[in-house]
C-alpha cells in the first residue's frame, strides 16, 4: 500500500531532557524520522524541550516548539496548527508515549481530530501494564516467568511469601528499569517493595520468580500495515538476566544461540508483535533463555516504539530503523521502500552481518558519591560505546578502547586488579568494570568454571577471554626484535592496541607502530553494508580491521574498501560516549561542524564510536569511520585519508585531549592552535597572560603534593576551590574550608589522577557567576551570548540555571565582561569558539577560566537566538569566512533559561547538594517574557538551597 495521502501534517513528540535511561538515542531517531517525513512532502511540527539536540534544530522540522512536554503545550500547538492530521509518539522514548496516553485520556486527540500513527494506545497499555501483558502472553502461548501483580503493600507481602527469594519487583509504566530490583534477602523486601509501588505512576508492581542465570536476548523488529515483519537485528547480552539491558555488555549478532532456538524466538517475537495491536512501526522484544540443553524461552517485555536498542541495531546493521519506521507509519509497505545502504535492494530484506558488534555502557559513579555501584535491574549508565570488528575479540577490544576511562583495552596496561578477594567480590556483585575484572580473574588463575559459576556468563565468552590472555602471555615472552609477523598480525586481528603490545614487550608504542609499518601490517577499512557484501553498498560507513594478505598473480594485498579521493578533506573528531559533563551538546556541535565544512567545499570525515548519536548516522558526513576516538585509530585514518587538518574544538574534552599528540605528529589542527589550547589549561601561564592584559582573577596557586597545597593555603585564605587540571564537568572539584579538608581532598585527588597538577583558587564567596561564548577569527570578536547564573558562584556552570541575557548585571559589569572576553579571545589567537567564565563581586569581574573550544552553552544560545553559531564558527576555523562576513541578527523576546535536569532518582542514597562538580545529566530550555514570571521567581528564591562545599 502506498502512503496515506490524507496525512499532510504530523506532530512528533520528542523525549525532553536527557536522563539516565533515556539519552540521545531519541535525538538520533527523532532527527531521522523528521527527515524521513519531510522527504515525503509532509509538514512536520516538533515539540521537545531539549535545546542541546540536533532534533530541535530549526533546519529540521518545519515548526519547532521548545516547550515543556505537557498536555497544555500540546493543546497550544494544536490550536496554532489546526491542520495537524496525525501524531507520531514512538520517536521520543517513554516520555513521548506517556504524554501521548495522557493526551488520549483527556480526549485531546479526538477534540482536534488528530490520528495516532506508528503505534496504537491499546498496544502501549498492554505492553506497559505488566499484568495485562502477562495475561496476553499466556493466552497466545508465550512462556512467562511465574509472576503476580500487587497494587498494595499487603498483597506484595503475600506474593513474596508464596514465591520465596530471590524474586524480582518491576513497577508498571516506568523507564530504564526505574524502581525495579532483585530481592535476595527478605530483610530488604519491605523497603524495595515500597520503592517499586511509589515508582509506578499507577502504584502497581509485578513480582516475578527471579530467572537468575538465564541468558538474555533482544530482537529488533519492523512491521508494515500489510503485516510484513522483518527482524533487523538479534542482540545477545553477555551478562545473564538480572542486569538491565542498558547496563549490559551486548553483542550482535547473537553468539551462543542454537539455530532451532533462534527460529523459535523469531516466530515468538513476530507472534507477540502481531498480538499487541494492529500498527505499523518498530518494536523491541526481550527474551530470557534457560542456560541448559532445553533452551526454554520466556518473554520478558515488548516495547512498541524505537528504543535504545534500535539505535544500536541501526548502527550495528546500517539499517536506519527510525527512518523506515516513520515511512511505515504513514502507510508505506516494506517492499515499496529501498534499503538505504545498498539503494538497490528492498527494505524487506533482513540485514546480514559479516562482522561483530560489542556495546559497552559508560558509567559516572564518581559523580554520585555514596551511590550503590552494583548493577541490577535499574539502569545506571549515562552513555555507551560500540566497537565493530571481524571477531568478538577485536570488537570487544575496540569497545574497551572507546570508553575513555584510562584503559588501553583488556589487560596489558598494568592497571588490572590483583586482589583476589576484590575480584571475587566484583564477580559476585556485578560492577561497572566487570568487563576488565573477568580478564583479571583469568590472569590470576581462577578457573573458567568458577568464573562461570559465579557470573553465569556463557562459557563461550569466557573462552574468548582466555584465548586473549594466552596470546598476551605468548607475546610477553618475546622481544620487539623476536616478535614474528604472524604473532603481531594475530594480536592486531584480535584487537590489541599498539600500546598494549608495547606494554607486553617493554618498549614504546611508537616502536610497535614502526615495526607494524616495516612488516606491512596495516589497518584496512571495510564497509558496513547490511548484506555481508552480497550487494554493492552506496554509503560510506566504515570500520577497521586487519586481514591476512591475499596472494594473486599481481602480488599480495589486503582488501581496503575505503577509497581515498583527491578532494580536500577535513576530519571532525567526535566526543565519544556520553557522560556527565560531556553530553549531546558536543554531538550537536560536531554535526554542525561537518555540515559547515561541506558547505565550505570540503569532503567531511567523521570519527566517533557513540551509537546513540546523529554524528554517527551514515549520511551525516561524506565518510563515517565508526572507530574509537583513540590515538592509534585516529592516526591510522589520518595516514590513510591525508586530510587538510583535524577539527578538535567541537568534540569536548575527548577531542581536545588528542590535540597535543596531533600537533606533535605534525597534523594540522584546524582553528585555534594546540599552543593556545594548552595555554588556557596551564593555570600559571594563563594567569601571567591575565596580568599582562590587566584582567583580575582570584588568587591562586598550583600544587603537586599535599605539602605544597598546605603551604599555598597559608597565602590564599579559605575557602579554597581545589581542582585537577585538564578535566571536564568539574571532575574532582571541591570547595574546602580548612587544612584538614584540604589535605584529605588533595591526597584523594592525587590517588585517583596521579601526576596531576592541582589548581587552588581563593573561592569568591557570594559572588555572582556569569559566562560568555564568542566567535573570534584572530582579528575580530563577536560575543554570541552572555549568561548570568541564578545559582551563586560555586555551583558548577553545568548545574546552574543560566539566564540569557543577564537579568541583574549593571552596564559597568557588562562592559567589563565584553572587554575581558575580547581581550582574552584575541590574546589566545582564538580561531573559532571560546567560552569564558566569570565571577562578579563588588562590581569587579574576575576570570574563573577560559576554554577556547565549543562549550555546553553554544547549542542553547543558538536555539535561543535562532542563529547557527557553530556553522559560522566552523567557517571561521577553516579560514573560509571572517567574523565581519556574517550578518548577526539574534532574535529573542524576553529571556531564555537553560535549566539543568538531574537523575538522582537512580541513586536514592546520594547527597543531592550541588557544588563545583557537575551532576546534571541533561537540560531543558525555558522561555519567559519577563522576570515577573512565576517560574523565574521560584528558581531565584531557591538559588542558595543546593550549595554544598
Amino acid at each position: 500500500m502506498p502512503k496515506n495521502t490524507n496525512i499532510k501534517s504530523i506532530l512528533i513528540i520528542g523525549s525532553g531532557p536527557i536522563i539516565i535511561g533515556q539519552a540521545c538515542e531519541f535525538d538520533y531517531s527523532g532527527s531521522q524520522a523528521i527527515r524521513s517525513l519531510k522527504e515525503e512532502g509532509i509538514e512536520v511540527t516538533l515539540i521537545n524541550s531539549n535545546p542541546a539536540t540536533i532534533m530541535t534544530d530549526p533546519s529540521l522540522a518545519d515548526n519547532v516548539y521548545l516547550k515543556p512536554l505537557t498536555t497544555k503545550s500540546i493543546i497550544e500547538i494544536l490550536q496554532m496548527h489546526p491542520n495537524i492530521d496525525a501524531v507520531l509518539p514512538t520517536m521520543g522514548g517513554q516520555t513521548a508515549l506517556n504524554l501521548c496516553i495522557e493526551a488520549d485520556d483527556k480526549g485531546i486527540w479526538e477534540d482536534f481530530n488528530v490520528e495516532l500513527i506508528g503505534v496504537d494506545i491499546d498496544a502501549i497499555n498492554i505492553t506497559e501494564d505488566r499484568e495485562q501483558f502477562r495475561k496476553l502472553m499466556i493466552e497466545i502461548g508465550v512462556g512467562q516467568a511465574p509472576s503476580t501483580t500487587a497494587t498494595s503493600f499487603l498483597k506484595g507481602k503475600e506474593i513474596a511469601q508464596e514465591y520465596g527469594f530471590p524474586l524480582v519487583i518491576r513497577p508498571s509504566f516506568t523507564l530504564g528499569g526505574y524502581g525495579a530490583s532483585i530481592v535476595y534477602d527478605k530483610n530488604d523486601f519491605d523497603e524495595l517493595l515500597s520503592r517499586g509501588l511509589e515508582a509506578s505512576p499507577i502504584h502497581e508492581v509485578i513480582i516475578d520468580k527471579a530467572l537468575l542465570g538465564w541468558k538474555e536476548y533482544e530482537l529488533e523488529l519492523l512491521r508494515d500495515s500489510n503485516d510484513n515483519v522483518v527482524i533487523i537485528c538479534t542482540i545477545e547480552n553477555m551478562d545473564p538476566m538480572g542486569i538491565h539491558t542498558g547496563d549490559s555488555i551486548t553483542v550482535a549478532p547473537a553468539m551462543t544461540l542454537s539455530d532451532t532456538t533462534f527460529q523459535k524466538m523469531r516466530d515468538m517475537a513476530i507472534h507477540m508483535m502481531r498480538s499487541i495491536g494492529d500498527f505499523a512501526g518498530g518494536c523491541n522484544v526481550q527474551f530470557a533463555v534457560s542456560p541448559d540443553e532445553k533452551e526454554d524461552i520466556i518473554a520478558i517485555e515488548i516495547n512498541p516504539r524505537v528504543s535504545r536498542s534500535s539505535a544500536l541495531a541501526s548502527k550495528a546493521t546500517g539499517y536506519p530503523i527510525a527512518k523506515i519506521a516513520a515511512k511505515l507509519a504513514i502507510g508505506y509497505n516494506l517492499d515499496e521502500l529501498n534499503n538505504q545502504i545498498t539503494k538497490t535492494t528492498s527494505a524487506l530484506f533482513e540485514p546480514t552481518l559479516d562482522y561483530v558488534i560489542v556495546k559497552i555502557p559508560r558509567w559516572n559513579f564518581d559523580k554520585f558519591e555514596g551511590s550503590n555501584r552494583t548493577l541490577g535491574l535499574q539502569m545506571k549508565s549515562v552513555g555507551e560505546v560500540m566497537g565493530i570488528g571481524r571477531s568478538f575479540q577485536e570488537a570487544l577490544h575496540k569497545a574497551t578502547q572507546s570508553l575513555e576511562i584510562k584503559r588501553n583495552g583488556l589487560g596489558a596496561d598494568g592497571k588490572g586488579e590483583k586482589n583476589y578477594d576484590l575480584i571475587i567480590e566484583k564477580l559476585k556483585n556485578p560492577s561497572w568494570d566487570r568487563v576488565f575484572v573477568i580478564y583479571d580473574a583469568i590472569q590470576m588463575g581462577i578457573p573458567l568454571s568458577r568464573i562461570h559459576e559465579i557470573t553465569k556468563i556463557d562459557m563461550w565468552f569466557l573462552k574468548q577471554y582466555e584465548e586473549l590472555l594466552a596470546l598476551e602471555n605468548e607475546i610477553s615472552s618475546k622481544t620487539l626484535e623476536s616478535l614474528s609477523y604472524e604473532l603481531l598480525l594475530e594480536a592486531k586481528q584480535k584487537g590489541f592496541a599498539d600500546r598494549q603490545i608495547a606494554h607486553m614487550l617493554g618498549c614504546l608504542e611508537s616502536e610497535v607502530k614502526a615495526k607494524r609499518t616495516e612488516l606491512d601490517i596495516n589497518r584496512v577499512y571495510k564497509l558496513v553494508d547490511t548484506c555481508a557484501a552480497e550487494f554493492g553498498a552506496q554509503t560510506p560507513y566504515y570500520y577497521s580491521t586487519f586481514e591476512n594478505k591475499m596472494i594473486t598473480s599481481n602480488g599480495s594485498y589486503a582488501d581496503n574498501e575505503s577509497v581515498v579521493t583527491t578532494n580536500k578533506k577535513i576530519i571532525v573528531l567526535g566526543s565519544g560516549p556520553n557522560r556527565i559533563g560531556q553530553g549531546i551538546e558536543f554531538d550537536y556541535c560536531c554535526v554542525h561542524g561537518v555540515l559547515a565544512a561541506k558547505e565550505a567545499g570540503y569532503e567531511t570525515i567523521m570519527i566517533n564510536c557513540n551509537p546513540e548519536t546523529v554524528s554517527t548516522d551514515f549520511d551525516t558526513a561524506d565518510k563515517l569511520y565508526f572507530e574509537p576516538v583513540f590515538w592509534e585509530h585516529i592516526y591510522d585514518i589520518i595516514e590513510h585519508e591525508k586530510p587538510e587538518g583535524v577539527i578538535v574544538q567541537l568534540g569536548g574534552q575527548t577531542a581536545l585531549k588528542l590535540a597535543e599528540k596531533l600537533a606533535k605528529w605534525g597534523v594540522k589542527i584546524i582553528g585555534t592552535s594546540f599552543e593556545a589550547l594548552d595555554l588556557a589549561e596551564d593555570r600559571k601561564r594563563f594567569s601571567e597572560l591575565l596580568v599582562e592584559l590587566d584582567i583580575p582573577f582570584p588568587k591562586y596557586g598550583t600544587a603537586t603534593t599535599a605539602d605544597e597545597a598546605s603551604a599555598i593555603a597559608d597565602d590564599l585564605d579559605f575557602p579554597i576551590l581545589v581542582r585537577p587540571s585538564y578535566v571536564l564537568g568539574g571532575q574532582g572539584m571541591k570547595i574546602v574550608i580548612n587544612k584538614e579538608e584540604l589535605e584529605k581532598h588533595v591526597v584523594d585527588l592525587l590517588r585517583k589522577i596521579p601526576n596531576n597538577v592541582l589548581l587552588l583558587d581563593h573561592y569568591l564567596d557570594g559572588a555572582i557567576e556569569a559566562e560568555a561564548d564568542a566567535i573570534c577569527d584572530g582579528e575580530d570578536v563577536y560575543i554570541i551570548g552572555i549568561m548570568e547564573h541564578i545559582e551563586p558562584c560555586g555551583v558548577h556552570s553545568g548545574d546552574s540555571n543560566a539566564t540569557l541575557p543577564p537579568f541583574n548585571l549593571g552596564e559597568f559589569v557588562m562592559q567589563q565582561i565584553k572587554d575581558h572576553t575580547k581581550k582574552i579571545a584575541l590574546a589566545l589567537k582564538t580561531k573559532g569558539l571560546i567560552n569564558i567564565q566569570f565571577a562578579v563581586k563588588d562590581d569587579t569581574v574576575f576570570i574563573i577560566e577560559a576554554n577556547p573550544r565549543a562549550s555546553r552553552t553554544v547549542p542553547f544560545i543558538a536555539k535561543a537566538y535562532q542563529e547557527p553559531y557553530v556553522n559560522y564558527a566552523t567557517k571561521v576555523m577553516l579560514g573560509d569566512k571572517k567574523v565581519k562576513d556574517f550578518n548577526f541578527n539574534p532574535q529573542l523576546e524576553g529571556f531564555a533559561i537553560k535549566q539543568p535536569v538531574f537523575s538522582f532518582n537512580k541513586f536514592p542514597n546520594v547527597d543531592k547538594k550541588l557544588g563545583p562538580e557537575m551532576k546534571s545529566t541533561g537540560e531543558s530550555i525555558l522561555f519567559i517574557d519577563s522576570l515577573k514570571d512565576d517560574q523565574f521567581y521560584e528558581l531565584y528564591s531557591r538559588r542558595k538551597m543546593y550549595l554544598s562545599k
